[in-house]
């Protein structure tokens, strides 16, 4: 346990007030103005001084019960020695003293036990965070180093070719496209490392769903032509929700690029927006192509797992962290060479 100062100052200060007013009983200052000089009242006297030793001990420890216990002990002193008390009322009073650091030494060892434990349980979660950290600091850069080294293999060799007096103008062209292709291929890595790594603030606003949805799926339809893939949507109009229109998107190209990688030619990928529930969008991208296994499956959203040669990996681990920071839920069903179906609901903007 770690106090401030002004931590410390209160609980001293109310420490020392609960040390007074047992004090205050102990001498007769207290209850025997009212009650009298009656047995019960005595025997309250020495029993109350426990409390502020076992919450000095709770407080600051060993060190806080000893403390609070030898000063009590200082100051009841005065009174059982100059109190013509008989022997044996003499040795209770001083056995009483004796309890009180005993209860010091058990309470404060205990609780210095507990604060032990605390800190070494404190100091390994620390070490495994930081080793988680170095971790995926190491899976990034062997990540970024991968998905650069190919690219660059193919720059250099295109070059080379191009730059042959004996290639013809044609071929250079074709190997300025994979030049040009490669370059592409490379800035979206980079782009994507650094959304995982270190992503943007999200910014939220009014949004309207549909309108969110129909650009990412214009963004993709050319693509998804080229590879024989018909894209099919079915939208419940007049879903808003409080999002950051840049994340979703993103969230939605991610979700689009995967299902049509996953596809084959002549199949379908239809997304859908239902409302349910009257508090929630749901988000439906559906797919009829390779599927994933269920050992796979429970791995998806796992930072740099990836089942497509050409991917990264972070696809999936990006859009479960814009589902999370749109409070939203994430569910991914899937069949080997049956499809995958990802559903999103994130809460709509309560009227």
């Amino acid at each position: 346990m770690f106090l401030t100062p002004g931590d410390k100052r209160i609980k001293i200060s109310i420490l020392a007030a609960l040390s007074a007013l047992t004090l205050g009983i102990h001498y007769g200052w207290v209850l025997e103005p009212i009650f009298g000089h009656v047995h019960w009242v005595h025997a309250i006297h020495g029993r109350f001084c426990y409390i502020p030793i076992v919450i000095g001990a709770s407080w600051f420890g060993l060190r806080g019960g000893l403390f609070t216990a030898t000063a009590i002990s200082a100051l009841v002193l005065p009174l059982i020695l100059g109190s013509a008390l008989n022997v044996h009322d003499l040795v209770g009073e001083l056995v009483e003293i004796v309890f009180y650091f005993a209860i010091a030494i058990l309470a404060g060892a205990l609780i210095d036990r507990q604060m032990s434990a605390r800190s070494k349980q404190a100091e390994t979660q620390l070490q495994l965070e930081r080793s988680q950290k170095l971790s995926t600091v190491g899976q990034i850069a062997a990540g970024v180093t991968h998905e650069i080294k190919n690219p660059l293999a193919s720059i250099k060799g295109a070059f080379e070719i191009m730059s042959d007096e004996t290639t013809s103008e044609p071929e250079k062209e074709e190997f300025r496209q994979i030049v040009s292709r490669e370059i592409k291929r490379i800035d979206s890595s980079v782009t994507e490392f650094l959304e995982f790594a270190r992503p943007r603030e999200t910014k939220l606003e009014k949004l309207d769903l549909v309108e969110v949805l129909r650009a990412s799926l214009r963004q993709i339809e050319a693509q998804a032509s080229a590879a024989g893939i018909k894209l099919i949507d079915d939208f419940e109009t007049g879903l808003r929700i409080k999002g950051d229109k840049e994340k979703i998107h993103q969230m939605m190209l991610n979700l689009l690029l995967n299902a049509v990688s996953a596809s084959e030619k002549g199949t379908t990928i239809s997304v859908s927006l239902k409302k349910q529930n009257s508090d929630s969008a749901v988000v439906t991208v559906k797919d009829k192509g390779r599927g994933i296994s269920e050992s796979d499956l429970e791995r998806i959203f796992e930072p740099f797992f990836t089942t497509n040669p050409s991917g990264t990996g972070l696809g999936m681990a990006i859009v479960k962290s814009i589902v999370d920071s749109h409070n939203g839920e994430i569910a991914v069903r899937s069949e080997e060479r049956v499809g995958t179906e990802v559903e999103i609901r994130i809460p709509l903007i309560k009227s």
